[in-house]
């Protein structure tokens, strides 16, 4: 489905198939047809170890593809890009060694980076296997690593990442669907053993399609490329591509959308992460320590609200702010300090304005101002707190009367 996409971006399918044919493996022959899936229009890639695809009708850049190795589809991808969805089918072709592998990279027409992260791909999708079935790297029984179309997977998104040129890749969450999946070794939850493995660390949810949404191969893929995952960057879209899986269900679109452009630069955005507990039960004493505890986790703000909570009983709101990796050492400070027993939290995207520090002279001395600007203009000016105070208690003067000359002092000079 992600070759699906990139084909559907503008990849071409000749350059596609003239990548892999240099692999000298007997891989049959490559397609892409345009499909339908609940009302999207979408490139289905086809590939076929024994008989010829039919050309597309009229579709040059075409594609998608599950993985046909555990009964696959693939997740949800971006390339300050983003993906959504996935099928699944079962099919079984020769398998290779990834010494034979290895081999067949090195003829192929990829880039020496290339090669070298395709290599690496199959050493991760090899030692994810290893780890399930406990046993040595060296003697894995390559059924997923070596299955024909993992190879023309893996190779043919390595060439299409590199022939469109994406440098920066984000993901949405990814729905692994839910029910079960037939493996090699038998009946597995879904997400499958190797799937979930190399799915670590990374935000997944299940969906209500009973179906195989992510395959090993398409969590190989996007993990790999995905710099994040969570809610779709600022951007400027240049390009859509989707790519189709196998199935077609009824009220779910089975594609892979990729979101091709430049990111958004002209405002400073980033990723942060909130945390929220009521507390109705502490002396109110603690929270001043609280305070401190979490800013010394990483916390960027913290701040208390006054709230009336059930039984009607006043409580406070604690709301922090911080890093998305700073989540797990905040939540542990939260339930170590505080008497909550439940705490809520959402990635969010927030945009700051860009800061910096100007020293303006003043008729009460030098005062610094914290001047922020948003695509170049001036959107606020404001003194520092702490230098109007030293000035005042320098001067003995009230803190509102050198704040006010320290504002003029910027107005005349600044306008």
């Amino acid at each position: 489905m992600i070759l699906g996409a990139l084909l559907d971006a503008g990849l071409p399918l000749e350059a596609l198939r003239a990548a892999l044919g240099s692999l000298a493996i007997e891989h049959g022959t490559i397609g892409a047809e345009r499909v339908t899936r609940a009302g999207v229009s979408a490139t289905k890639f086809l590939a076929s170890a024994s008989e010829p695809v039919a050309a597309a009708q009229g579709h040059h850049h075409h594609h998608d593809h599950e993985d046909h190795h555990h009964d696959h589809g693939s997740g949800h991808s971006h390339a300050v890009a983003q993906v959504q969805t996935s099928g699944a089918s079962g099919h079984h072709h020769p398998h290779h060694s990834l010494k034979e592998i290895s081999a067949c990279i090195e003829r192929s027409g990829l880039s020496t980076g290339g090669k070298d992260r395709a290599r690496h791909l199959f050493q991760r999708l090899a030692e994810a296997e290893a780890a399930i079935h406990d046993v040595p790297l060296d003697r894995i029984h390559l059924h997923e690593v070596g299955a024909l179309d993992s190879i023309i997977d893996i190779v043919g998104v390595v060439y299409g990442m590199e022939w469109l040129g994406l440098d920066q890749v984000m993901a949405s969450s990814l729905n692994v669907g839910s029910g079960t999946v037939k493996c090699e070794h038998g009946t597995f939850p879904v997400p499958a053993p190797a799937t979930a493995r190399l799915l670590k660390g990374v935000p997944i949810y299940a969906g209500e399609v009973q179906c195989e949404l992510v395959t090993p191969t398409g969590a190989l893929l996007v993990t790999e490329y995905a710099r994040s995952f969570g809610p779709l960057p600022p951007m400027r879209v240049d390009v859509i591509g989707y790519g189709a899986g196998d199935r077609d269900f009824a009220a779910h679109p089975n594609v892979l959308r990729l979101l091709i452009g430049d990111a958004d630069t002209g405002r400073s955005v980033e990723r942060i992460v909130t945390l929220e507990c009521e507390i109705d039960d502490m002396n109110p004493q603690l929270f001043g320590p609280l305070m401190d505890r979490l800013y010394a986790a990483g916390a960027l703000d913290v701040y208390y609200a006054a709230v009336q909570m059930k039984k009607n009983r006043p409580g406070t709101l604690v709301t922090v702010i911080a890093e998305p990796d700073r989540r797990e050492p905040i939540a542990s400070a939260l339930f170590a300090e505080t008497t909550t027993i439940g705490v809520r939290y959402q990635e969010m995207l927030r945009e700051r304005l860009e800061r910096e520090i100007r020293t303006i002279e003043t008729p009460v001395g030098p005062i610094r101002f914290k001047v922020a600007t948003r695509n170049g203009l001036i959107v606020n000016a404001s003194p520092e707190f702490e230098d109007c105070v030293k000035a005042a208690s320098e001067r003995g003067l009230s803190i509102k009367e050198v704040q006010a000359r320290a504002v003029k002092a910027w107005i005349d000079r600044e306008g």
